[in-house]
């Protein structure tokens, strides 16, 4: 595959929310892995037209612009292994599963290239699929940075395609242990709801019934406070940030959600949501695999203060 061919094409048609923005600014908050400087690289080689037509970045929007940028071929980074502490849960020569600590970032990005969950497996084990590049070998999934928790890498690509693959056909066991704002009523419910960027902050994501993916979060309360309540939630399918978006729609937030919840009563840094159980076949044996993570310390404490008020 030549170069050429390795170029990848993003369009967008502007929504009236968006006229009147930057077409620079926008671009930045469509996709997170773009770097304001890349961006700017980019513009400025002419890769970046509206109507057909280059333009700078300070350029500003109209309804119904028709944006185009022409993405080049990640340059080749050398991506070092570090020596950074790693909770190996489960591992054998096609998956490796870890228990990820809040506060770690799953892959490198441009611009920030050390210090991540992708520094370390490549540090332990060395040998990860490639079928995500340079920036993101091995990883088939994420979960935010700020949430603890459960994640399956592949170690080969055939690992990788299965593990994919049984993503998409919704087949993966995904629960999840979060407490909430508000004191929830109802034993259980689905929040079935779709989730796109939202028009009115572009660096968040809503429940939008436009230019939005179908999203289905099932919940389950564990034990209820004073004011607050410790659910599991299993997901359907896996949009960006559902679960915080999902529980911010029902009307109980995230405790510690930095994006999508009230200032933070606790001493915890990010949301409280932990990826407890994590399930799936196993690429070569066929065999299903579960796997649990106990709650962090931190949620653990917060939970114990909460049952004392």
């Amino acid at each position: 595959m030549n170069n050429e061919e390795r170029y990848e094409r993003h369009d967008w048609t502007i929504e009236p929310e968006d006229a009147g923005e930057r077409v620079d600014k926008f671009l930045a908050t469509v996709q997170e892995d773009w770097s304001r400087s890349q961006l700017q690289g980019w513009i400025k080689d002419g890769l970046l037209t509206v109507n057909g037509k280059p333009v700078k970045g300070n350029y500003r929007l109209q309804e119904d612009d028709e944006v185009a940028l022409t993405v080049p071929p990640a340059r080749e980074v050398d991506i070092k292994p570090e020596n950074l502490p790693l909770d190996v849960v489960y591992e054998d020569s096609d998956v490796i599963v870890v228990n990820k600590p809040r506060g770690l970032v799953v892959h490198p990005a441009p611009g920030h290239y050390s210090g991540t969950l992708v520094n370390a497996l490549l540090y332990h084990c060395r040998d990860l699929s490639g079928i995500n590049g340079v920036l993101r070998p091995g990883i088939v999934h994420r979960i935010d940075k700020d949430t603890s928790g459960l994640l399956m890498v592949a170690k080969n690509d055939k690992a990788h395609e299965s593990l994919a693959r049984q993503l998409k056909d919704h087949t993966v066991t995904r629960r999840y242990v979060a407490l909430v704002h508000g004191v929830i009523p109802h034993e259980k419910g689905t929040i079935d709801a779709p989730i796109g960027r939202d028009p009115k902050n572009r660096q968040q994501m809503a429940v939008v019934f436009e230019h939005s993916k179908p999203a289905v979060s099932h919940f389950v309360v564990l034990e209820r406070f004073k004011n607050y309540t410790l659910v599991e939630l299993k997901l359907e399918t896996g949009r960006t940030h559902q679960i915080r978006v999902h529980m911010k729609y029902i009307g109980y937030p995230l405790v510690g959600d930095p994006k999508y919840g009230p200032k933070n009563p606790f001493a915890i840094e990010g949301q409280a949501l932990h990826a407890k159980t994590l399930g799936f076949t196993h690429p070569t044996t066929g065999e299903y695999l579960e796997f649990h993570a106990t709650l962090p310390a931190d949620m653990e404490q917060m939970i114990t203060m909460l049952k004392l008020e």
